[in-house]
């Protein structure tokens, strides 16, 4: 780790920690980072003071399973496809309430309060939901003032019903999470003796729907309703799904959110300044994927491998004591929670997969994993050791699958029927273990012609196999080479000693 002075000089024990997690945050489009196309000056401003993680990726994917892995430690890609809390399993707040930490969720984002989110907020001490983001069923009779936009292969989406009663830019949900969780800082700062504040913010992820300034400020020559809602396809302009010049308007509205919402979380960190936060708090800024808009022609979070777009996140985190720095450490999002854990003092009871990232920030330690696991369920799994990306993806038929789990939900579409999204137990499940523990599971297992749940159907395009420090942009297939054996082996062995089910190594032709 490289800063202005040696990063482990006496640094601070922070006794609290603010988690700031923005959804959907491209890691190339942040100054910080390198991006110049979109203007971030306070996410800018935070890394001044944080250090920056340069080899982070995701874990488990895509939304709620990202959340399950930094609250819950543990990955969940492996045994099912999206879900809550499981019955015999804890939140990282259920220990922290115990240990006596107050927690304070604010968030606008749906899911966390729909069908399969379940039980995420219920061990905060208090949760603030901001109403109206996206698909939250907010408002049932439309305000006539909203002219509405292009769905793009969406049908009518509850956000259309709410948007017209946003009327001003303070209005619009990300605005009034970042405000709220302003002033839960300002009201709470010195009143308990440690806190974490967990602000799940939605923005910038779709739809990438902004007042002025910021709904031109990329693309002032566009007419007409703004392209808000971006399609999940590959080859979108390909196979003719929009054009070049809607994929731009597409684009420049994402960068529009992006930067309202920099904008707003200036007003959070205002306040850790007036507060003087920074000597005895852990300030986190995360995400839980990226988003492709147009990289390799993709858009939005389709049936594809999880390149780099999606899956290498930004992170950064200041910590008391500690000079700005960059860590070049591989790290994934199960550490987070590893490294609250560590931080508060805290144990759980399910078995967990993350390692704290204290170490490196305290410059104790120049690495904590070799390697790394991310996916979504049903899908290639991705085998990532710093060097290299290994996807390995289905042989022949998607076939075994399983899931593992005694909460049965799956992710609402509002486009299809429960039992499309997820059937239902049928005579074939049976008790079994949990993986790493003697926890009674419901597991069910899904073969060739049947229905099976929305997140595994897709095509596959064989295995891909990038040398990421000499192809950064993933454009050279390795997949085929004497490399791609080696690394198949080494999957093979990370699936072995997370203990993922059998069926795993069936359908991805392990053996």
């Amino acid at each position: 780790m490289e800063g202005e002075e040696k990063a482990g000089a006496s640094p601070n024990a922070p006794k609290n920690a603010v988690v700031i997690l923005l959804d959907s945050l491209n890691r190339h489009m942040l100054g910080a980072y390198g991006g110049t196309e979109f203007r971030t000056p306070n996410l800018d401003r935070f890394a001044a003071r944080a250090t920056r993680f340069t080899r982070h990726y995701t874990g488990s994917l895509p939304c709620m399973p990202a959340r399950h892995d930094i609250l819950c430690g543990a990955l969940d890609f492996l045994w099912r496809p999206w879900g809550s809390v499981e019955i015999w399993e804890d939140a990282i707040t259920y220990e922290l309430r115990k240990a006596g930490v107050v927690t304070q969720l604010i968030s606008d984002h749906p899911h966390l309060f729909e069908t399969g989110g379940e039980n995420y907020h219920v061990d905060f001490t208090a949760w603030d939901y901001q109403r109206g983001h996206e698909g939250d069923a907010w408002k049932t009779v439309p305000d006539p003032s909203w002219a509405g936009a292009p769905n793009f292969m969406r049908p009518h989406m509850p956000y259309d019903d709410s948007r017209g009663y946003f009327r001003g830019e303070a209005d619009f949900p990300g605005p009034r999470t970042m405000g709220a969780a302003a002033r839960w800082l300002a009201d709470n700062a010195g009143r308990h003796d440690r806190f974490m504040l967990f602000v799940d913010e939605f923005d910038p992820h779709e739809p990438f729907d902004t007042p002025e300034p910021y709904a031109s400020m990329y693309d002032p020559d566009w007419e007409g309703a703004h392209l808000i809602w971006p399609p999940y396809v590959k080859g979108g302009i390909e196979k003719g799904v929009i054009d070049a010049r809607q994929a731009r308007q597409l684009r420049a509205s994402y960068g529009g959110k992006l930067t309202m919402i920099d904008h707003w979380l200036g007003k959070v960190m205002d306040e850790l300044d007036r507060c003087d936060l920074w000597n005895d708090t852990l300030v986190i800024l995360c995400t839980d994927h990226g988003h492709y808009l147009g990289e390799k022609d993709i858009w939005g979070k389709p049936g594809v491998p999880v390149y780099e777009t999606l899956g290498h996140i930004p992170l950064m985190i200041a910590h008391p004591g500690i000079a700005p720095a960059t860590c070049d450490a591989l790290t994934t999002s199960v550490d987070l929670f590893a490294t609250l854990a560590d931080l508060f003092g805290v144990t759980v009871r399910q078995r967990t997969h993350g390692r704290s990232l204290l170490p490196l920030l305290r410059g104790e330690a120049s690495g904590i994993r070799d390697w790394l696991l991310t996916g979504v369920w049903g899908r290639e799994v991705h085998y990532i050791d710093g060097q290299c990306k290994y996807a390995r993806a289905p042989t022949g038929d998607n076939a075994p699958l399983v899931m593992m789990s005694n909460r049965w939900s799956t992710m609402p579409t509002h486009f299809l029927t429960r039992d499309k999204e997820l059937p239902l137990p049928d005579e074939r499940a049976f008790l079994d273990r949990m993986p790493g523990s003697g926890v009674p599971v419901i597991h069910q297992r899904w073969e060739k012609g049947d229905a099976i749940p929305f997140w595994a159907r897709t095509q596959f395009s064989g295995d891909h196999l990038y040398d990421l420090e000499d192809d950064p942009a993933e454009e050279r297939n390795l997949a085929g080479t004497t490399l791609a054996a080696e690394y198949q082996e080494r999957l093979r062995a990370a699936l072995v000693e997370i203990d993922a089910p059998n069926a795993q190594f069936e359908r991805l032709g392990l053996g």
